[in-house]
């Protein structure tokens, strides 16, 4: 599962998707450059290639005379040595074409003892005309030809030159140009990602912000951003600053709910306490079960108000300590041993105070209560998350009975005696934290209690 979503986040990541179209550009555009270049030299080493062999058909037509017995020969000898060399890759030719035929009359040395076969139809007179064929070693050689008249007589002159001329520098070129490619593509992926390093800095550094509001430390996204993050910034920041009053007004509503029905039901309690009968007894039931349904409704809606803004930073010490001084004269008939561990300065909650001290104010009402003579407090943080702990030496829950203490929507008369209607208040408001609450037996043989809250 785990690996499934890295493999989602990954095929969502922006700078995946930029990364991948930068790469796909330098690819096709290496590959069309690679292409286009290799094929511009290819062309110019050609044409260079074919004025070599203009040049040395000029000279072979200069050089070519008729003696008085009509016999052809060159006035000169063309002074390129790798016309003497065999098989040297250049190569010249006459044949006469009338009045008499002939093959191969007069050919340079290179050709040794082998000639090149003209194809058929000879360009006509002063054209000229360029030809695949094979040398005289087998290989590929490109033959330029020329008909000519020289005293009445028709010649076709031909020069020709191994097409290895070509290809060989054109090869090493292409060589030479991939590595080149190959070194500039690495140079622009590199600053490909050099440039979205720093373009999707502004983003991270949002993110960071972000978690700065998540973990209570900053009211908003502070600082400025690109023009085309700022607006979204402005508007998460107006979200912020529109919840925040949203809860302000909920809890004034709540304050405002929570006296208006306080008085009314204290003013009934004082009533019916002084009758003794029934009805006054049912009355004062209900007027308590009333006061505590109000109590607990009232905290569960300050709580998902919370939940819903960036949640402050509330330090554990200082509540505990004043909940341990309130609970030592609560309970000071009783002589208890309140015991507490090592609370570390790092140990914060990540929500509302208020709420901290109703779930540890109930979980510590309800231990005293019960307890025979200690309570113990201990403090764990990890996994980001800061669980308290508390013990008593009492008559504990039994464990088929725990879950029912914790189940929402059971009436408090409908509890196990001594269990309180505390516990399944924390309950509630650890859950709306992402938190929880677990029952257990204690080692001093009572209950412990784990709440587990997300730390600051």
């Amino acid at each position: 599962m785990k690996t499934e979503q890295r493999g989602r986040r990954r095929s969502n990541s922006l700078a995946l998707r930029l990364l991948a179209g930068t790469l796909c550009w330098v690819a096709v555009a290496l590959a069309v450059a690679g292409w286009g270049l290799s094929s511009l030299f290819a062309e110019h080493v050609t044409r260079q290639f074919r004025a070599e062999l203009d040049t040395r058909l000029d000279q072979l037509a200069a050089a070519i005379e008729i003696d008085p017995h009509g016999t052809v020969r060159l006035k000169a000898p063309l002074t390129d040595p790798r016309l003497t060399r065999p098989y040297s890759g250049l190569y010249w030719q006459i044949d006469v074409i009338g009045p008499t035929p002939g093959q191969g009359v007069l050919r340079s040395r290179s050709l040794w003892d082998g000639v090149l076969a003209l194809p058929a139809g000879a360009p006509g007179d002063g054209q000229r005309r360029l030809h695949r064929v094979r040398g005289p070693d087998g290989a590929g050689v490109l033959l330029l030809e020329q008909t000519l008249q020289v005293d009445r007589v028709t010649l076709r002159a031909g020069v020709a030159g191994n097409e290895a001329s070509i290809d060989e520098p054109v090869q090493r070129f292409r060589g030479l140009l991939y590595i080149a490619l190959l070194i500039l593509g690495a140079g622009l992926v590199g600053t490909s990602l050099v440039q979205l390093r720093i373009a999707l800095r502004p983003l991270r550094r949002m993110r960071d912000a972000l978690g700065e509001v998540r973990a209570g430390r900053a009211p908003a996204i502070a600082g400025h951003y690109p023009d085309e993050l700022q607006p979204l910034v402005d508007e998460f920041n107006g979200v912020l600053a529109q919840n925040a009053a949203v809860v302000a007004r909920a809890r004034t509503q709540a304050g405002n709910l929570a006296h208006a029905l306080k008085t009314p039901l204290t003013i009934l309690a004082n009533a019916a306490r002084e009758e003794d009968s029934p009805l006054a007894r049912g009355v004062t039931e209900q007027v308590r079960i009333a006061q505590s349904q109000v109590e607990r409704h009232l905290a569960h809606a300050r709580a998902a108000a919370s939940a819903g803004v960036a949640s402050p930073r509330t330090p554990l010490r200082p509540v505990l300590e004043g909940l341990l001084r309130v609970m030592r004269r609560l309970h000071a008939e009783r002589d208890l041993s309140l015991e507490t561990g090592d609370c570390p300065d790092t140990a914060v909650f990540r929500g509302d105070g208020q709420d901290l001290q109703e779930m540890l104010g109930n979980l510590l009402d309800n231990a005293c209560k019960w307890a025979a003579r200690r309570v113990v407090v201990s403090t764990d943080i990890a996994d980001q998350a800061l669980t308290v702990t508390v013990e008593d030496d009492g008559p504990g829950i039994p464990e088929h009975e725990r879950e029912a203490v914790l189940r929402r929507g059971v009436r408090a008369d409908e509890r196990t005696p001594g269990s309180g209607l505390g516990l399944s208040i924390a309950h509630d408001l650890a859950e709306l934290y992402g938190g929880g609450l677990a029952l257990d037996r204690s080692k001093l043989g009572g209950l412990r209690v784990r709440l587990r809250l997300p730390a600051g």
